[in-house]
């Protein structure tokens, strides 16, 4: 599995799309919202697209809850909830769904951890980093071993890479 993680563009189309068209083959690309667009914008199509804080279409969901060459995949924008003072929240809706991948942005800081062999993922922001100067976002790729997860600035230059054990039960 290989996909393209990104939020928090704020209308910023070209570079989305840029992205979008350098990283290579991809199984899925995710928006954790605050894109600024409305849902049928060109720059939105074939990607798993939420709500963020900032979006004022309505048609956008809140969650999404997917399926990716057999992972169960979890996305939320964060701000409901409260991402930005505890990740409890956030760890107990991917629980309830059984989520194996945790999608999310709102904080606008890039990270990458391993909760209850759960990975959880936040981009950063394409737009308005905070924490860094580069603007961001991920990659992430599982075999069948590991979870990598390689942070891209948006001169497709790395940022950080983390990797991850797959714990076999």
């Amino acid at each position: 599995m290989r996909i393209l993680v990104i939020s928090d563009t704020h209308g910023e189309t070209d570079l989305m799309d840029h992205v979008k068209q350098e990283v290579g083959p991809l199984d899925a690309v995710f928006h954790c919202g605050d894109s600024e667009l409305d849902a049928h914008h060109a720059s939105l199509q074939s990607c798993y697209v939420v709500a963020g804080n900032c979006d004022w279409d309505s048609s956008f969901e809140t969650e999404v809850f997917t399926e990716v060459n057999g992972v169960p995949i979890f996305m939320t924008h964060g701000h409901l909830l409260q991402v930005k003072s505890s990740l409890i929240p956030l760890t107990t809706r991917a629980q309830e769904l059984g989520a194996a991948v945790i999608l999310y942005g709102h904080t606008h800081l890039l990270g990458a951890e391993l909760i209850d062999d759960a990975l959880f993922v936040n981009p950063g922001s394409l737009e308005l980093p905070r924490g860094r100067k580069e603007k961001s976002y991920a990659i992430i790729e599982k075999s069948h071993l590991k979870w990598q997860v390689t942070f891209f600035s948006n001169e497709h230059k790395i940022i950080d890479q983390v990797i991850f054990p797959i714990v076999k039960n």
